[in-house]
């Protein structure tokens, strides 16, 4: 093997799943692409060139392997994208509230040989050890998400950690996010505990001044087992994996992480590692702006993004090594033009470049599990939990 590299343009959706009537109504008519193009002047030949061309408009004669993959994920999620990315199969999950799962949690723990108390009387939040505030995440959908909010000066992030499997061992929602920073002790994170909805209950995180240096963070999703993913078993194999960008928060590894966010600093990040890397290696890195820019509703912003990363990856593509690979993806759509600021539920388009790589179509997968079976096959590692390997297509 030499070194693989997965590059996710976070949203880039290339149309909307034929499910849409039945799961996600309000994205039926979403294309991220297309309607960035029809509502900006859009310049992206490389990626064009590359396949693009050929995936949306049919035309063109690729000078990569092609295709694109429908998300078996339900909903349009980054977190569950990427775990799909590297192997899982994400189940369906349930909405729920701290004031529906509170009486569940709090015996679950207790039997674990947890104190458990409810500091604010008013509130639905528990708080473990004093030293632990367990709430609903005041920053997703409600009701997706139970976070685990600790105070790393009283408890180590590992026995947080502890705390927040029991968690999602009794909770069947999309996620449970565990983070601290020992800048925030208990007294700021109960400071900041606040009521967003009715009956919605949590910590709001960024006043709990938890972000930036010294942050530690680690989700867990429903129905994912991060040791039988892609990553975790490269790194079994001593395969360095570098995480940049996004997937340093929502991939489970123990190599290089840089959670970057300027597509810029991004990209730089990326080229300099890879230049002085070892000869094999993976490369996971998400370019976030794009999926940014959607949230805002900003096609201006999408595009400018977009056209960064294509101007990058004209000059660097040709300075792939003989046996190297890129493979060009995105994790679900973020179109900016539907009518609302959250992700689309869309098909993703797979672009897969290298020397050796023949221009083909590898069709449309059916989830984007198939990129992880590529990569364990490429660096030869057993596969992962889910996917089909489609590396003796193109090579």
């Amino acid at each position: 093997m030499s070194k693989v590299t997965l590059l996710v343009l976070d949203g880039f959706g290339v149309g909307a799943m034929e499910d849409c009537k039945e799961q996600k109504i309000e994205d039926i008519n979403a294309n991220t692409y297309k309607h960035i193009r029809e509502t900006v002047e859009l310049n992206i030949p490389c990626l064009y060139n590359l396949g693009l061309g050929k995936i949306v408009d049919q035309v063109g004669t690729p000078s990569a392997a092609y295709g694109k993959s429908n998300l078996a994920h339900p909903g349009a999620d980054t977190f569950m994208g990427h775990q799909e990315l590297m192997g899982s199969r994400p189940q369906v999950s349930k909405k729920r509230l701290m004031k529906d799962i509170r009486g569940t949690l709090k015996q679950a723990l207790e039997e674990k040989g947890y104190s458990v108390t409810n500091p604010i009387k008013e509130s639905t939040i528990l708080l473990v050890n004093g030293a632990v505030v367990i709430g609903d995440n005041l920053e997703s959908q409600l009701g997706n998400i139970i976070n685990v909010v600790g105070d790393l000066n009283q408890l180590s992030f590992a026995e947080v950690t502890k705390i927040g499997k029991v968690v999602r061992q009794n909770v069947d929602t999309s996620r449970v996010i565990i983070f601290g920073n020992k800048k925030s002790n208990i007294e700021t994170i109960l400071s900041v505990v606040k009521e967003k909805n009715p009956g919605q209950w949590g910590v709001d995180a960024p006043k709990a001044n938890v972000y930036g240096e010294g942050y530690q963070v680690l989700h867990l999703g429903f129905g994912v087992d991060f040791e039988k993913q892609f990553a975790h078993i490269a790194e079994m194999h001593n395969i360095p994996v570098y995480r940049i960008g996004k997937t340093a928060d929502v991939i489970q590894a123990n190599g290089f992480k840089d959670p970057v966010v300027n597509t810029k600093d991004v990209l730089e990040t990326y080229a300099k590692h890879y230049k002085n890397s070892e000869e094999n290696a993976v490369f996971l890195v998400n370019v976030q702006e794009t999926d940014l820019a959607g949230h805002k509703e900003d096609s201006q912003w999408y595009k400018e993004v977009l056209e960064e990363s294509d101007t990058f990856l004209a000059s660097f593509l040709p300075q792939l090594g003989e046996d190297d690979i890129v493979i060009i993806t995105a994790d679900h759509g973020n179109d900016p033009t539907i009518g609302h600021s959250n992700h689309t539920r869309e098909k993703t388009p797979i672009l897969v470049v290298g020397k050796k790589v023949k221009p083909v179509s590898i069709g449309t997968r059916e989830t984007m599990a198939d990129i992880a079976a590529t990569m364990a096959e490429f660096v030869g590692v057993e596969k992962p939990e889910y996917g089909v390997s489609f590396l003796r297509v193109i090579l």
